[in-house]
């Protein structure tokens, strides 16, 4: 897909490596939740290591909307595990907190640390992380066929895509 003259590389599966085909909707949850702590995660380290203030609160916003995002599918999950009775329990479930393409928050900064030099190339990379969310949850949205699973992440994929426009007219600012 090229936007702007760029093109996006790698095959249409990088993200979904963490899927065997068959899950359950409750397994998709499972994995989304890990995903949103692993952006929130990814967020409020970005928030701390930068110097300028206005990103700074972007990514702390941005970080405080992915708990929101934790929260709906805790609500979502209880429909499939009663026995879950607050969050922690599903954190329990959650092999590993990790960002999309399978990369804790710190292996992700530590390996694109010469990347984010600037606030415009760490808005970048922000931006990136966020076209590659929207992009997941579009695609479990479309894998599960439970209708309030399919509208939970669909609305999640919604949300992504304001947090991917907010970092675009920070970014346009900073042109």
């Amino acid at each position: 897909m090229a936007w702007h003259g760029l093109t996006a590389a790698g095959p249409a599966e990088v993200g979904m490596a963490v899927l065997r085909g068959d899950e359950t909707p409750a397994e998709i949850i499972v994995l989304a939740y890990g995903l949103e702590e692993g952006l929130r995660s990814f967020y409020e380290t970005m928030a701390s290591q930068t110097p300028d203030h206005e990103v700074s609160a972007l990514f702390g916003n941005l970080a405080g909307i992915e708990v929101l995002h934790k929260e709906k599918l805790y609500k979502l999950y209880r429909g499939y595990d009663s026995g879950v009775v607050d969050m922690e329990g599903l954190e329990i479930k959650i092999e590993a907190e990790f960002m999309e393409g399978g990369l804790t928050a710190e292996e992700f900064i530590a390996q694109n640390r010469s990347a984010m030099k600037t606030v415009p190339d760490i808005l970048d990379v922000a931006m990136m992380i966020e076209a590659q969310a929207l992009d997941l949850y579009m695609r479990y949205s479309q894998k599960t066929e439970d209708r309030e699973s399919k509208e939970t992440l669909y609305d999640i994929a919604e949300e992504e895509k304001a947090h991917l426009a907010a970092l675009g007219d920070l970014r346009g600012a900073r042109a």
